[in-house]
Formats: structure tokens, C-alpha cells, sequence
């Protein structure tokens, strides 16, 4: 986990450093599939007044949704490149009931009502599918041990059109992985599938 956590800052810091707090900066195509993303991971959120971990935050941007779609919230952002967190804070220090805090793993994490986790599954690098699962896996184990109410996280699909695949990126089984919420999480799991992405997201919702 060290090994990948490492391989993950240094990949994403080189992506903020090029680009900038910009979609490309997070290693998305553009700001409309960025806002599709948050759209489909919200829809864990069944409160008005609520605490949220944005687990893998980059410059922030699911701030900007949250503004917009929901009126009382307190946000903390994760993320392990010490670059994002600066950018993030120096772009959203204004903001009321925000922050934003450098970890080294998933357990310097705090307790939340909710969760969100956007793509941090997707770019797997140079490491094997079995590897890369077991991160996966144990990743979603410690995001559950610190949320009370939900948490929703995306991933690649391995439906995806396969001329468009790159070895670097990891394609889930979305059937493996709703098996897996399911077995290990909650009773009431979702499924979402039905977006033009190459991508599915899962709402994991607690009693």
C-alpha cells in the first residue's frame, strides 16, 4: 500500500504541476464529465445538513458542486499530493465550513456522515491487476470504517469499448465490486451504469 500510495502522489502532483487546477490537472477530459461524475456520486447524500470526505480531492473542485446543490454541509478534502492540498486551499480559503488536509494513508482520514471518492481507482500505472485490486479492496474497507451514513466511489468499467483501453488504467468488473459492497458493507448498494462514460459509480448506503 506505501508502495502504491507513493506511485499515486508522484503521479498526480507531475499531473497539478503540468496543468495546473484544471480537469487535465486530475487526469479528466473536461469540466462537463467532471460535474457528471459529482452528479452521480451525490446522489448518496439523503441529508440536508451533513459532513463530508471527499477522499482523493484534488484542487477541490467537488466544492463548486456542493455550493451549488446543497445549502448546509462541512467539507474536509483528502488528498496525498501535498501540491493539491496547497492549490485547494489557496483557491477555496474563503470558503466557510471547508478544508483541505495532506495524508499519507487512509487512516489519517476523520469520521463523516458521507463519503466521496472520484477516480482514484482508475490509474493503476505500472501495477498488476491483482495489486491493484487489493488496494481497491482495502481502500474501501477503511473509507466504510469512517463513514456512519453512505459513501459513493467510481470506476472504470470492464465493459468499456475495448479499442479505447490503456494498460495503465484499471477496468473493473462492476458486478465483482457491487458483490463485494454487498458482502462486506451494507444492505442497500447501488449500481449506476446508465451514463455515457466508460465508468460506472456505486452508492454504498448504511441503515
Amino acid at each position: 500500500m506505501n508502495s502504491i500510495h507513493k506511485d499515486i502522489d508522484n503521479y498526480y502532483t507531475e499531473k497539478v504541476k503540468a496543468y495546473g487546477a484544471t480537469p487535465q490537472g486530475v487526469d479528466w477530459n473536461g469540466e462537463e464529465s467532471q460535474f457528471l461524475r459529482f452528479k452521480k456520486l451525490s446522489k448518496v447524500i439523503k441529508n440536508n445538513n451533513f459532513s463530508i470526505a471527499d477522499i482523493g480531492c484534488g484542487y477541490g473542485k467537488y466544492v463548486d458542486y456542493l455550493q451549488n446543490n446543497f445549502k448546509i454541509f462541512d467539507y474536509i478534502g483528502y488528498d496525498l499530493s501535498q501540491e493539491m492540498i496547497q492549490i485547494a486551499n489557496k483557491n477555496y480559503k474563503n470558503y466557510k465550513n471547508m478544508n483541505f488536509m495532506h495524508i499519507n494513508n487512509m487512516s489519517d482520514i476523520e469520521v463523516s456522515d458521507y463519503s466521496i471518492a472520484s477516480g482514484i481507482f482508475s490509474v493503476k500505472m505500472q501495477h498488476s491487476n491483482k495489486d491493484w485490486l487489493s488496494y481497491i479492496s482495502e481502500t474501501l474497507v477503511k473509507i466504510n470504517e469512517k463513514t456512519t451514513n453512505g459513501f459513493a466511489f467510481n470506476m472504470l468499467s470492464k465493459y468499456s469499448d475495448k479499442e479505447f483501453m490503456r494498460d495503465n488504467l484499471y477496468y473493473a468488473d462492476p458486478l465483482f465490486i457491487f458483490d463485494f459492497c454487498k458482502k462486506n458493507f451494507a444492505k442497500n448498494i447501488s449500481l449506476i451504469h446508465d451514463y455515457d462514460l466508460y465508468e460506472f459509480t456505486m452508492l454504498v448506503t448504511k441503515d
